[in-house]
């Protein structure tokens, strides 16, 4: 072969590896391009407002446990939770090495959360005031209730979640289900024109909650009329006595035991077994509810929990009429 003729195949094989490197490139370029591609992001709302996120997020952390039981119920898996009141019936599932304890819920452990990396993290209003500090992590969703306005925050957190994980229909018929039992309990209550009070027993101390309370679901939704119209709005509830129950003298006491909410041993029965309480037509009539107290304080504005909550009431008052 002329000393040409060697320098043109040689040109041609160089040409042939540089073209393969262009294609190759090319190839991982479009590769990236198409990986990205697959990355859906969704525009939810909040309690704040609007919020992108990832549509089907893989690394999910929540500190509400209302929000885990509509995930639980909806099949989603998480990544991790507070542990440190982990209500009963999530602790057979969620007490699992796999699922990462993060602190608890008025104290995450922002470490562990970030070691996780998570694509979503979802508080509620006991982590309201550290929202910064977990959006620093990841996207952040304040999914709380506001028990003045229960099935309204309840039906927004809903559809946040179906936007997100999909499955609209079924949540929906859910939804429908638990407006139905709502006003099979309103039309019975309206008609009786049952009027109500709700306590707490947190040990000794006794307090009392109204319309625009974390427990306004027993007024606004379900119709009892409050036995006492100027009840404040607290967090806490207003502090009450013994006499306060007597004079007040309701047709129902609805009873949430804080302590039994936390997981541990309820005392509210025993505190409320006194003469005073005795002397009541509540008690006379045997109108006293003990609620499911984790259901009403720690894992309100779930499905399971929320169905619970309509269910208790429904059958004592079917069973124990004015």
């Amino acid at each position: 072969m002329s000393r040409r003729g060697l320098k043109s195949f040689l040109s041609l094989i160089f040409m042939g590896l540089f073209m393969g490197v262009i294609v190759s490139c090319g190839s991982e370029a479009n590769s990236t391009v198409s990986a990205t591609d697959k990355v859906e992001m969704v525009t939810v709302t909040d309690q704040n407002g609007t919020v992108e996120v990832k549509k089907d997020p893989k690394v999910i952390v929540t500190f509400d446990y209302g929000v885990l039981d509509i995930l639980d119920s909806m099949g989603i898996e998480i990544a991790g939770l507070p542990k440190e009141s982990l209500p009963n019936r999530f602790s057979s599932k969620y007490s699992d090495e796999k699922y990462v304890d993060l602190g608890g819920l008025k104290e995450p452990d922002f470490e562990s959360i970030n070691a996780l990396k998570p694509d979503l993290i979802i508080i509620s209003g006991r982590q309201a005031d550290m929202y910064d500090k977990f959006s620093e992590i990841a996207p952040t969703l304040l999914l709380s209730i506001d028990g003045g306005k229960y099935m309204e925050d309840f039906k927004r957190n809903v559809e946040t979640l179906s936007t997100i994980f999909g499955n609209q229909e079924i949540q929906s018929k859910k939804l429908e289900e638990i407006d139905n039992k709502i006003k099979e309990i309103n039309d019975f209550v309206t008609a009786n024109q049952l009027n109500a009070l709700t306590i707490m027993v947190n040990e000794g101390a006794l307090s009392t909650y109204g319309v625009g309370s974390r427990y306004g679901l027993i007024y606004n939704e379900l119709g009892f009329k409050p036995v006492d119209e100027s009840i404040e709005i607290s967090t806490h509830g207003q502090q009450i006595s013994f006499e306060y129950i007597v004079d007040k003298n309701p047709d129902y006491i609805f009873v949430i035991d804080r302590g039994a909410a936390l997981g541990n041993e309820g005392t509210a029965q025993s505190i409320l077994d006194n003469d005073l309480i005795k002397s009541t037509d509540a008690y006379k009539n045997g109108r006293i509810l003990y609620m499911d107290s984790q259901s009403w304080y720690t894992i309100a504005g779930g499905f399971s929990s929320t169905e619970t909550m309509l269910n208790d009431i429904w059958d004592f008052i079917k069973n124990n009429p004015k």
